[in-house]
C-alpha cells in the first residue's frame, strides 16, 4: 500500500500523542526525560497535562524559541533546511549537523549512533520538526511547574547554552541543575555515564523524599 500522509507536527499534537501513549501503557506515575525538542515536548506536556507525571528531566532544551517569524528563526531554518533544498540527502546533512552539535572528545560511539539515527529520519518529518521547533514558547508556565525537575546542560552546547539553562532552572520552583563538562548538545551520547548518573541520582532523591 501507499505511504500515509504525514500529519502536521505541532507541540499540542505531540503532547496529546504522548498522553495517549501513557494511557495505552497504563503509566500513571511516569518520570519523563526529554532531550532538545523532546524537552520542549515535555514542557508542553506539563502545561497541557498537569499532574500526569511524577518528575521531569529537561536535557539540552530551552523554554522558548522566540518569535516564529524572527530573524533567528529564519537563519535557523536556512541552516537546517537549506542543504536539503539544494539537493543534499539526509545522510549528507547529518554529517554536518552532528559535527556542529558535539563537544570535546565525545564517546567514540556517539557520532556513529547520532549519524545513523539522523540519516534515517524521513526528510518530510525532519522538515516539519525544524519548522515546529521555531513555534515553541512555554516561558509562561515555568513558575507553575509543580513537580521535581532536573535540567541537564552541556558545557559546550551552543544550541541550548548552559547559562541559559541555569537561568531557566532558577525560574522553576525547586528545580535542580547539572552541567556536564565538555559536552555539547548530545550529552546523553557524548558522556553517557555522567548523563545517566545525574538522572539516576535525581530519581533517587525523589524516591527518598517520597519514602520519608
Amino acid at each position: 500500500g501507499g505511504s500515509r500522509p504525514l500529519v502536521e507536527m505541532s507541540f499540542p499534537a505531540l503532547t496529546d500523542a504522548l498522553a495517549e501513549l501513557l494511557d495505552d501503557l497504563n503509566f500513571s506515575n511516569a518520570h519523563l526525560v526529554g532531550h532538545s525538542i523532546g524537552g520542549m515536548v515535555v514542557q508542553e506536556f506539563l502545561a497541557r497535562h498537569p499532574g500526569r507525571v511524577r518528575s521531569a528531566v529537561l536535557s539540552a532544551t530551552s523554554p522558548a524559541f522566540g518569535r516564529a517569524d524572527g530573524d533567528f528563526q529564519k537563519q535557523f531554518l536556512a541552516a537546517r533546511l537549506g542543504p536539503l533544498d539544494g539537493g543534499a540527502s539526509m545522510a549528507e546533512l547529518a554529517q554536518d549537523i552532528v559535527d556542529s552539535l558535539v563537544g570535546a572528545d565525545p564517546d567514540p560511539l556517539c557520532k556513529g549512533i547520532a549519524l545513523r539515527c539522523m540519516s534515517e529520519v524521513p526528510e518530510a518529518a525532519y522538515r516539519q520538526a525544524m519548522t515546529c521547533i521555531t513555534t515553541f514558547d512555554r516561558r509562561d508556565n515555568l513558575g507553575a511547574i509543580d513537580l521535581p525537575v532536573l535540567l541537564l546542560a552541556g558545557e559546550r552546547d551552543s544550541n541550548a547554552p548552559a547559562p541559559m539553562m541555569e537561568k531557566m532552572a532558577s525560574r522553576i520552583p525547586g528545580a535542580a541543575y547539572h552541567c556536564i563538562a565538555g559536552a555539547g548538545h548530545l550529552a546523553n551520547l557524548e558522556r553517557p555515564e555522567e548523563f545517566n548518573a545525574a538522572v539516576e541520582a535525581f530519581l533517587r532523591r525523589g524516591s527518598d523524599k517520597t519514602e520519608a
